[in-house]
C-alpha cells in the first residue's frame, strides 16, 4: 500500500479512536491503577480495542505493539516492520480534565518510525506525518503543511512534561542555552510542538515507553526534526522491554 494511502487510513483509524476516548470523556469515568501503577481507564481499553482490530485487518502480518496489550501480558516478538500503539496517552492529563492527552499510532521499519499520527480530540488538533511524505496538522484552521523552524535569535522555546517533569534536570541541561521561553505540556503534543514550528526544544529528562513517543517522533521527522538520545545517537524503536533512554527532541538549528 502507498505510503499516503496508508497515513489516510491510520488516520481514519486514529479519528475513529477519539471519538471512542470522547464518549468516555463525557462520563463519570473509573480510574484503576495497573502493576506498575500508572492510570488506566475505560477509555484506554476501548480506544485500543478499535485500533487493534483496524490494524490486524489493515494489515494482518504486520505485528502490533499496544500498550494495554503489553500490561496484560500479550507482546509480539517484533523485528523489522511493527506497529507502536498508545491508545491514550497522556491518562493523566485525561484524568484532570485538561484536554491535553492523544492518542498515538506509528509504523516502525527497522528500528525507526517512519509513519505516525498523533490525534488529540478534546483540542481538536490531528498532526501526521510519514518520512519522505508528507507532515500536515488537521485543527479548526483546516488541513496544513507543517515544518520545523528555524531557532528565532531571541532564543529556544523549550516544551517540557505538564505531569512528569523534572525541574532541576531540565535548569541544568538547559544551562548555558539562549531560552526565549518555556511551555507546558501533556501526552505526545510536545513532540508535535516542534514539528509544526510552536517550540524549538523537548528535552525529555525522565522515564517513556516507545509507543509514548514513535508516532510524535514519525510527525517530527516528516516535519525536519529529529529525536536523539542524550548522547546525540538517532533514538531506535524495538529495544528490549520497550524503555526509552532520556531524550531531546529538536527542530531545526539556529
Amino acid at each position: 500500500m502507498p505510503t499516503n494511502e496508508l497515513l489516510d487510513q491510520v488516520r481514519e483509524i486514529a479519528l475513529r479512536a477519539g471519538q471512542v476516548v470522547m464518549d468516555v470523556y463525557a462520563t463519570d469515568f473509573a480510574v484503576r491503577g495497573k502493576d506498575d501503577a500508572s492510570p488506566v481507564t475505560e477509555a484506554d481499553e476501548r480506544a485500543e480495542t478499535v485500533i487493534v482490530t483496524a490494524l490486524r485487518a489493515l494489515t494482518p502480518d504486520v505485528p502490533i505493539v499496544a500498550e494495554e496489550e503489553v500490561a496484560a501480558g500479550r507482546t509480539p516478538a517484533v523485528q523489522g516492520r511493527f506497529w507502536l500503539v498508545d491508545p491514550l496517552d497522556g491518562t493523566k492529563e485525561f484524568i484532570s480534565r485538561n484536554g491535553e492527552f492523544t492518542v498515538n499510532i506509528a509504523l516502525v521499519q527497522d528500528g525507526a518510525p517512519v509513519l505516525g499520527v498523533v490525534y488529540a480530540p478534546a483540542l481538536g488538533r490531528l498532526f501526521a506525518g510519514a518520512v519522505g511524505g508528507p507532515a500536515y496538522v488537521e485543527d479548526a484552521d483546516g488541513h496544513h503543511a507543517i515544518a520545523c523552524r528555524r531557532v528565532p535569535a531571541d532564543g529556544l522555546t523549550v516544551v517540557a512534561s505538564r505531569s512528569h517533569g523534572d525541574a532541576a534536570a531540565l535548569d541544568s541541561f538547559l544551562a548555558g542555552r539562549k531560552v526565549a521561553s518555556l511551555k507546558n505540556a501533556g501526552s505526545s503534543l510536545k513532540l508535535c510542538l516542534v514539528a509544526t514550528g510552536e517550540a524549538d526544544l523537548y528535552p525529555r529528562l525522565g522515564r517513556t515507553m516507545e509507543w509514548d513517543i514513535a508516532a510524535g517522533h514519525a510527525v517530527l521527522s516528516a516535519a525536519g526534526g529529529r529525536v536523539t538520545d542524550l548522547s546525540g545517537q538517532v533514538l531506535r524503536y524495538g529495544k528490549p522491554g520497550f524503555d526509552n533512554p532520556h531524550f531531546v527532541a529538536s527542530g531545526l538549528a539556529g
